[in-house]
């Protein structure tokens, strides 16, 4: 009977460890020369955040930079192929499949994965290694109504473009070509209407309207961020502390190719917390677990 209340003992003692070892969790802390961010990274995430983690573990991210700022929008970063004295082992080379939650969207002090655009990358893979965080702006109520079919328009030209330059469509393009030599803006006009959206939605099925929901158009109001590139970009965690950093990153002066005049390294580490502790101190509320 001792032996077997001991045993109760032990395996009541593992249970308990297993249960304070899963009630941790990362967050990860960069370091820049104008101040630190913290972020978390979504459990609803999860291909982005094991890699995210991986890289920073593995000291990848120290000495990058953040490589392209564009004020009003976002600042870019973490592309380790591009850091100096990097072995080609060390080259990040792999995508990762898209994670796109309807929960997540770009206000500001996103956390998200840059990806390659549509006309090579039609899944949204992520990149391996580059992200960006969400500087942003402010938009009206009546900005964020109208956007949607300003973005329905820009993914019917896009895709427009890539059916013309389909074999098959050929005596389609060279009629519009002709059209555009001429200078026919009533055939280029008849042709949008009539023609386009049937042969787009003939080779790529419906394009969908893309709408906000009230607590994304209350955080764009409010916040701020970049509503266009919501459901086209993984967003896979938010800083929660040191947005004043992105504000001072986002204002420096930049030139071609919108890369800081100055670099601005970083270095990321992992800081192990309880995620009690977590939610007490950045307010980030942890999805309930299915029972």
């Amino acid at each position: 009977m001792k032996n077997r209340n001991s045993l109760v003992v032990a395996f009541s003692l593992l249970i308990v460890m297993a249960s304070c070892q899963t009630s941790k969790d990362s967050v990860v802390v960069f370091h820049t020369k104008y101040g630190d961010m913290t972020a978390i990274l979504y459990e609803e995430t999860p291909r982005h955040k094991e890699n995210f983690l991986e890289l920073v573990e593995s000291g990848k991210y120290d000495s990058t930079i953040f490589h392209r700022v564009i004020e009003n929008f976002m600042v870019q970063g973490g592309d380790v192929n591009k850091k100096e004295g990097v072995e080609d082992e060390d080259k990040v080379s792999y995508t990762i499949d898209e994670e796109i939650h309807p929960d997540f969207w770009h206000v500001k002090g996103a956390l998200a994965a840059a990806r390659q655009g549509d006309n090579v990358n039609p899944e949204k893979k992520s990149s391996g290694s580059q992200f960006y965080i969400v500087h942003g702006q402010k938009f009206t109520e009546q900005d964020l109504l109208q956007l949607p079919e300003g973005r329905l328009y820009q993914q019917k030209q896009m895709k427009l473009r890539e059916l013309l330059g389909m074999k098959k469509y050929a005596s389609v393009r060279n009629e519009v070509i002709e059209m555009q030599k001429a200078k026919d803006m009533e055939g280029l006009q008849n042709f949008m209407e009539t023609m386009a959206d049937s042969l787009v939605e003939k080779e790529f099925g419906k394009l969908e309207l893309y709408e906000y929901s009230d607590a994304q158009i209350e955080d764009y109001k409010t916040i701020g961020g970049a509503p266009h590139l919501d459901g086209e970009y993984t967003v896979f965690g938010k800083i929660v502390e040191g947005l004043n950093v992105v504000d001072s990153i986002a204002a420096v002066r930049t030139a071609a190719a919108n890369k800081p005049v100055k670099d601005i390294f970083m270095t990321a580490e992992i800081e192990k917390m309880s995620k009690k502790k977590i939610t007490e101190q950045y307010g980030y509320e942890y999805p309930k677990e299915e029972k």
